[in-house]
């Protein structure tokens, strides 16, 4: 693999510096070096690394049938950034914004989003109910969210998961809540599949999210990353019930039930 097809890789999957040098052990000083091209000639071992750490996944948890590889070439880029990295944003920038512009921070650079579709807040909606039932039951030990409610992770980075729940109530104030939730869920469509597998998972991971979701309505499917304790990932269908893992045992989400409330809009599809 060429730098440039480095390069043009490192975009796809949308990964920062930080990212490769993190995944491959190279320092950060060395990578930046490379990829804004005053190294000229990388050590081969170097290059290898890097190489290695930008090759596709053989195993797509949303779809065991396909490589990533084949995920990433069909799926249309992610949430547009309009900045194309000319500068970076602020928290501060982010605020500033107009209220009518649907949009994340994420490492200093934005992205836009596009209105959700009547089948994604549908499942949504039956998701937060179910969640909601359980959460009440805690009587304010915890606190659940839907989108749009931003969630700053740093001076650069302010995002609107479509639910979180977080279990610190020393943090609860009307202001963004700014510490990273327990347990998030995102609910995701062809044109943010990628952002979430690869961009959120890895930003959700590094910030001590807990426990993160991935529900994939057109494949009826739902892939549960426990990041606490690092494990593989566990894959679960819209016929099973889907145990929330930093609950131990106490919520689930029926995911039976969701699809009974939604099927008529795959019918109309």
């Amino acid at each position: 693999m060429t730098i440039d097809e480095m390069r043009q890789r490192k975009a796809e999957l949308g990964y920062t510096n930080e990212m490769l040098a993190q995944k491959t052990g190279v320092p950060l000083g060395t990578v930046q070096k490379i990829f804004a091209g005053v190294t000229k000639a990388p050590r081969k071992r170097t290059l290898d690394a890097l190489a290695e750490a930008l090759r596709p996944p053989v195993w797509n948890p949303l779809d065991e049938e396909i490589l990533w590889t084949g995920v990433l070439r069909e799926s249309p880029a992610p949430y547009t950034s309009g900045s194309k990295r000319r500068r970076e944003f602020t928290a501060e920038d982010y605020y500033a914004m107009t209220d009518d512009r649907r949009c994340e921070l994420i490492d200093g650079q934005i992205y836009d989003m596009s209105s959700p579709s009547r089948l994604h807040q549908g499942v949504l909606g039956d998701i937060y109910v179910q969640l909601y039932e359980c959460v009440s039951r805690h009587e304010g030990q915890c606190f659940l969210y839907l989108a749009p409610s931003d969630v700053q992770l740093g001076e650069k980075t302010v995002v609107q998961p479509d639910l979180y729940i977080h279990c610190h109530p020393e943090n609860e104030s009307p202001e963004p809540l700014r510490t990273a939730p327990d347990f998030i869920i995102e609910v995701t469509s062809p044109s943010t599949l990628q952002h979430d597998l690869l961009r959120k998972h890895y930003l959700y991971q590094k910030c001590g999210v807990r426990e993160y979701w991935i529900v994939d309505p057109r494949k009826k499917k739902v892939v549960v990353f426990d990041l606490e304790h690092e494990e593989l990932p566990d894959s679960y269908t819209f016929e099973d019930v889907v145990p929330v893992k930093i609950s131990q045992g106490e919520c689930a989400i029926d995911f039976r039930r969701v699809f009974k409330r939604v099927s008529h809009l795959y019918d109309a599809s």
